[in-house]
């Protein structure tokens, strides 16, 4: 019982000649390296506010200022025009202040007030220039003069060294599109999707809506985008994902997959040392405000960081009617979940982090740990697989209070989730594609209890070394986590490393306190609660359809060479795969980002246009390739508009929802918007992008990710998940139900590989495609 004996700080007894303390040296230490480490973090949170807040200027150009002021009152001009003397009449000082000092003293306050107008000034000014957005519409390789003259001054009011988050006070607010734009494109955009008589209805309710009820919706959304930073983002967390009654698992939830061609190590525990070390080294950095502010890749245009503030000590915690989420400034301990059992695992001792040998040591006590489940411990998690509002009433009836409570706020407060997993993974025997789709089914749901989905994220360790993340989407999109993700693969393979018998590096301090066994106390009727819930998550999972794939034939390096974005010509082949599986066309939704404007989410880009559906139905239907070259054209120019527009605020989507909550607000009903938001997304669609500049794919082609996926948002639909991989690869994620007799993921997954045979024999009609050298993957190395 040693380590109980170190969780007390100090015994008393009561004896004859008084009270009789005993401290705990040991305990004392910890409390006050605690402090230490607490009180660090403080300073650093000031100095990086004080920072953040004088940028794009630096606290030393203050003494600058100070200095130039007082220079030129040293030769008898008056810089202030009067404003120095002013101040002085009014400043508050003792009459025993000399004149000359009061003078010093009226200066300084004149230099302060200059510097900080000067700031402001220039925060405008940056923000204008960030308002900017003609370049993202100029053709690719011809920039126009005045976009050179924008780029430069970007550079020059941009300052020099920007935290993580120095930007955020100059990126733009999202613009309200007007009435009339948005409700024309809504209607060019299902034009392809309704016959005449459809159309014509909903060409009525339109024109009634923007005549009448939608210029009072869009007056409040104007006013909210006068007061509030994003007129559409803490609506959208809301009503979208918080307020959402169903399981979030495969509903809501998404995973991401670690490298596809190799295992680090074989060791359960080591690799788990060495990615949880990671995960600590990337949050001290974003703690720090070390990490470069993220851009655009290729240019220097900042994007919002404000979504992630919430990637660490994050849960969702379930409401009967909406959830909320919770974030704690810090957490010195992760939650692991093993055969049925949840331990608390301290990574910090006397305030500094476990090096990742230590990690792999605690990891592997855990592993070892023989001891059972508490009386119904084993099933818990499926309370955050199933629906929200029972998992809300019996978090509210049974742990609200007691050991139950301690325990559940010991994962809720948690960095972060981790699951050892004691299945194997990845893409391995005589069948890679199954063992890939069950690799991808597993890190969704798992079993529907071993997961803990209300974390922000939780981490996967599977036996024979692979692992995963699992993420929660209400507090922020998939590149967020998809940053860490990466980041952490990068650091486990290329700083960290593993000795020659695949250990993680480094001593152990024996002292380590074993990982403490959290307990329960869980009656009957509460596992009632749980097998009601494990029943509808095991339900949702066993109706998944999933299928995973590596297009290997040709990626972007082929697709550029026919001068056509990679992002468009996946797009129009995804098109092209639905109408010949489906024999129509329907509502497509592809992910976009807002965040070159402050607290900006996603956008839908609607792919299915008039153009896509004109050059589908010619290509389909054996019309000459001149013409369907041409249509593919116009349709791929079409998309990239489209992108365009929801990249920089013109979208559709979230103009109409927001007016649409207004109404809900107003209490008044439009069958217009009605309409728009019942319309089911039956192929919804998101590119995952890679940082290429943290692997080295030309010498190490082996070290790359699969990617990730997510559910079908429709019954009926599929949902799909891309990543272009360096210049000759396209990983698919494929998601649909079973229980729709229309769909079949592995059947759309071949339709999509011949769609893009199709189109760049289309597209490439001269070039000899069996001849694919260049675009065969390099020769890598097998799973460990």
């Amino acid at each position: 019982m040693a380590e109980a004996h170190q969780a007390v700080a100090f015994q008393f007894t009561v004896t004859p000649e008084g009270i009789d303390l005993q401290l705990s040296h040991q305990a004392l230490t910890e409390i006050y390296l605690s402090g230490v480490r607490s009180w660090k973090k403080r300073i650093i949170r000031l100095k990086n506010g004080i920072l953040t807040g004088v940028y794009p200027a630096s606290p030393s150009s203050w003494l600058f200022v100070v200095i130039a002021v007082l220079a030129t009152m040293y030769t008898r001009s008056d810089p202030s025009m009067g404003l120095i003397g002013k101040i002085q009449e009014h400043l508050p000082v003792s009459q025993t202040m000399s004149n000359q000092c009061q003078t010093l003293v009226s200066a300084v306050v004149f230099s302060t007030m200059l510097w900080l107008l000067l700031i402001f000034t220039m925060r405008m000014c940056l923000k204008q220039l960030l308002s900017y957005h003609r370049w993202m519409f100029e053709q690719h390789g011809k920039m126009s003069n005045t976009t050179k003259v924008w780029v430069a001054l970007v550079r020059i009011f941009s300052g020099r060294k920007p935290l993580l988050y120095s930007y955020q006070g100059s990126l733009p607010n999202l613009p309200v599109p007007a009435i009339k734009d948005t409700v024309k494109r809504y209607l060019e955009s299902v034009r392809p999707l309704m016959d005449d008589e459809k159309y014509e209805h909903m060409n009525q309710l339109a024109a009634e809506f923007e005549s009448s009820l939608g210029n009072r919706l869009q007056w409040y959304l104007k006013l909210k985008a006068l007061w509030a930073s994003n007129y559409v983002s803490d609506w959208w967390e809301e009503y979208v994902y918080l307020r959402g009654r169903s399981p979030i698992m495969i509903n809501s939830n998404y995973y991401g997959m670690d490298f596809l061609h190799v295992t680090p190590t074989p060791i359960q525990a080591a690799r788990a040392g060495n990615t949880i070390h990671g995960f600590f080294l990337y949050r001290r950095k974003l703690n720090r405000e070390e990490l470069q502010p993220i851009r655009i890749p290729g240019t220097s245009i900042p994007l919002c960081s404000a979504q992630c503030e919430r990637l660490f000590n994050t849960t969702r915690t379930p409401g009967e009617e909406t959830d909320t989420l919770q974030h704690w400034q810090d957490s010195d301990y992760i939650a692991v979940y093993h055969r049925g059992r949840y331990f608390h695992l301290k990574v910090y001792q006397a305030g500094r982090l476990l090096n990742p040998r230590e990690i792999e040591f605690q990891i592997q006590r855990i592993l070892d740990d023989p001891s059972p489940p508490s009386q119904g411990e084993v099933h818990l998690g499926a309370l955050t697989a199933g629906d929200r509002t029972p998992w809300a009433k019996a978090r509210s009836k049974y742990f609200s209070s007691g050991v139950n409570k301690r325990s559940l706020d010991s994962i809720e407060k948690a960095a972060f989730f981790v699951t050892l997993d004691d299945d194997e993974q990845g893409t391995m025997g005589d069948d890679p594609v199954a063992s890939l789709d069950r690799y991808a089914k597993s890190l969704l749901h798992g079993k529907c209890y071993d997961r803990w989905f209300d974390k922000s994220f939780s981490v996967v360790y599977f036996k024979n070394g692979k692992t995963g993340v699992n993420g929660e989407h209400s507090w922020a999109d998939a590149p967020v986590l998809a940053h860490l993700w990466e980041s952490t693969l990068a650091t486990d393979v290329f700083q960290l490393g593993y000795n020659a018998e695949g250990h993680c590096k480094g001593e152990i301090d024996s002292s380590l306190p074993q990982p403490k066994k959290l307990s329960w106390e869980i009656p009957e009727e509460c596992e009632e609660e749980i097998s009601k819930s494990l029943e509808v998550a095991q339900a949702l999972a066993d109706d998944l359809d999933f299928h995973v794939f590596v297009f290997r034939d040709f990626g972007k390096g082929k697709i550029k060479r026919c001068k056509v974005s990679p992002d468009a010509f996946i797009q129009m082949a995804l098109q092209l795969a639905y109408f010949r599986s489906r024999g129509t066309f329907c509502l497509t939704y592809e992910a976009s980002m807002t965040r070159l404007f402050r607290e900006g989410r996603t956008e839908t880009v609607r792919s299915c246009s008039n153009e896509s559906s004109a050059f589908v139905r010619a290509l389909d239907g054996g019309e000459a390739a001149d013409v369907c070259r041409r249509l593919f054209r116009a349709a791929s120019e079409k998309h990239q508009n489209l992108y365009r527009l929801a990249m920089t605020g013109a979208g559709i989507d979230r103009h109409l929802f927001c007016l649409y909550v207004v109404s809900k607000y107003l209490g008044v009903e439009s069958p217009f918007l009605k309409e728009v938001l019942s319309e089911p997304w039956r192929l919804s669609t998101s590119q995952t992008a890679m940082q290429v500049q943290m692997f080295d794919l030309v010498n190490h082609p082996e070290y790359i990710s699969c990617g990730g996926g997510f559910g079908p948002v429709a019954d009926d639909g599929y949902g799909v998940s891309y990543s272009i991989c360096g210049e000759n690869r396209i990983n698919f994620h494929l998601s649909c139900k079973h229980s729709c007799p229309e769909t079949d993921a592995h059947e759309f997954g071949a339709e999509i590989q011949k769609a893009l045979h199709d189109l760049l024999k289309l597209l490439s009609p001269n070039q000899n495609e069996s001849n694919r050298t260049e675009e065969k993957a390099p020769e890598v190395k097998k799973d460990l």
